[in-house]
């Protein structure tokens, strides 16, 4: 067991722009696609995913400052620490069950997929560490392991309907066709921006609010472009930080240009995913001509480069500190994984269909959330990761993720685990919830056919 567990360990230890081609070369070589197409259309994904992760460090590290200036010009003094989601997952990979609970994803995938109760097959490998982490802090509540796997693979199998149900809006908005996005950290929001995005449609006024970056751009010609609705948030917050002139300069063509350039490495992406995803699909339908809709289950970073989700996750940044500042019992500044709320909204946008508005407002309830479960959830994530001895920082007063330690369906799902009373009171709201997605998608599927036959186009 301990040799395979350090197998994968030692798989997972490559960088994803090198793992990710290596996995997808070696697909395009069991589909029948000649070496060096296959060749060529793997380094252009990593090329694709290298330029995203560069341009998206350079984010941070511009962005990162200002935000901590303006949480420190609060005069706030809150002690628990914001680490961001690596500790997460590098102690995820330690936990004694990991061969296990990584072939019954898999095993359960393929199972779904026989008895065609999915149409994705998940190959986003990297991020099964977020079911592996499921289980480990009910293992480490509980000390039972029949109930840490089986938290495990229910977080999966929910996430892979999730993929499953939003794949439509997502190949709709990306352009990416044959795809699902089935990383944690923004599959759960779907439902719930779903479900937002429907009532404000019921709300006169509100519903005419188009905040889609195309029609922005229409009406406001070059002002209503998201590269400088990127300057002019850029500008907003070196303000708020009291940067120097000089300084605020710099942050607003900064972000300017993350927002104009993360896009073009996105679609460098596409050029080597498009003909690997085609190809599959071709090659599932010679095997198994029932599986029409089957799609590859992806890293969330495919469709980061959206413009829509950038812009999104600008605008929510500050207010996600603002929100932990003046909300009752939030213990942190969220820092660490501030900027990864660009990547936590992506189906956010794909469940309003780019609009803007609909996917700031539909953000904040969710970030609320987040606060409050990341708060909560602060000693376990500091225990496992003492434990687990991947923290070289001082955790005198806790650490925490903002983002993935307080993403609301884990933080369920372990109090449902762990003989939380309250969480059985909620079920009948999520089976709701989770009922009202897959009708939606019920009805994405009719005008999506619809559309076809009569070919037109709305």
């Amino acid at each position: 067991m301990k040799t395979i567990s350090d197998a994968i360990k030692y798989i997972l230890s490559f960088e994803v722009y090198v793992m990710l081609p290596i996995l997808m070369f070696t697909l395009s070589m069991i589909i029948g696609i000649k070496f060096k197409n296959a060749l060529k259309y793997s380094m252009t994904l990593g090329v694709g995913f290298l330029g995203i992760f560069m341009v998206f460090d350079f984010f941070v590290s511009k962005m990162s400052p200002a935000i901590e200036a303006i949480a420190l010009n609060t005069g706030s003094d809150m002690k628990i620490l914001d680490v961001g989601w690596p500790p997460l997952a590098a102690s995820s990979w330690s936990f004694s069950y990991v061969p296990l609970i990584v072939f019954l994803i898999v095993l359960v995938n393929a199972i779904m997929l026989y008895f065609k109760w999915t149409n994705t097959v998940n190959i986003d490998i990297w991020n099964y560490w977020h079911f592996i982490f499921m289980g480990q802090m009910v293992f480490y509540a509980t000390s039972n392991a029949v109930l840490a796997i089986i938290a495990a693979i229910i977080t999966m199998i929910i996430i892979l309907k999730i993929g499953d149900w939003s794949a439509k809006r997502t190949e709709e908005l990306s352009g990416i066709p044959g795809i699902a996005i089935t990383t944690l950290s923004t599959a759960v929001n779907y439902p719930i921006a779903l479900f937002i995005d429907n009532l404000i449609e019921r709300i006169p006024l509100i519903r005419s609010i188009n905040g889609n970056p195309e029609k922005l751009q229409k009406k406001l010609g070059f002002f209503g472009d998201s590269m400088f609705i990127g300057f002019l948030m850029g500008i907003g917050i070196g303000i708020a930080a009291g940067y120097s002139f000089k300084e605020i300069a710099n942050l607003g063509i900064s972000v300017a240009g993350v927002v104009y350039i993360i896009p073009k490495m996105s679609g460098i992406l596409g050029e080597g995913l498009i003909p690997i995803s085609t190809g599959a699909k071709k090659f599932i339908l010679n095997k198994f001509s029932h599986m029409k809709d089957s799609r590859m289950g992806m890293d969330l970073a495919v469709i980061i480069g959206m413009p829509e989700a950038i812009v999104t996750g600008i605008l929510v940044m500050p207010i996600a500190v603002i929100l932990a500042l003046f909300l009752p019992g939030i213990k942190f500044i969220p820092l660490g994984d501030l900027p990864n709320l660009i990547a936590g909204g992506t189906l956010i946008v794909v469940a309003t269909r780019g609009n803007i508005f609909r996917s700031v407002i539909a953000f904040i309830p969710i970030i609320i959330g987040m606060l409050y479960s990341a708060t909560d959830l602060s000693e376990l994530y500091t225990k496992i990761a003492i434990d687990n001895r991947v923290l070289v920082t001082n955790v005198s007063s806790g650490i925490t993720s903002f983002q993935d330690g307080g993403n609301v369906l884990r933080t369920y799902m372990y109090y449902l685990f762990t003989g939380n009373r309250f969480t059985l009171f909620l079920i009948p709201i999520i089976v709701m919830l989770l009922i009202f997605t897959y009708r939606q998608y019920k009805k994405d599927e009719i005008v999506i056919v619809n559309i076809k036959d009569e070919s037109i186009e709305i």
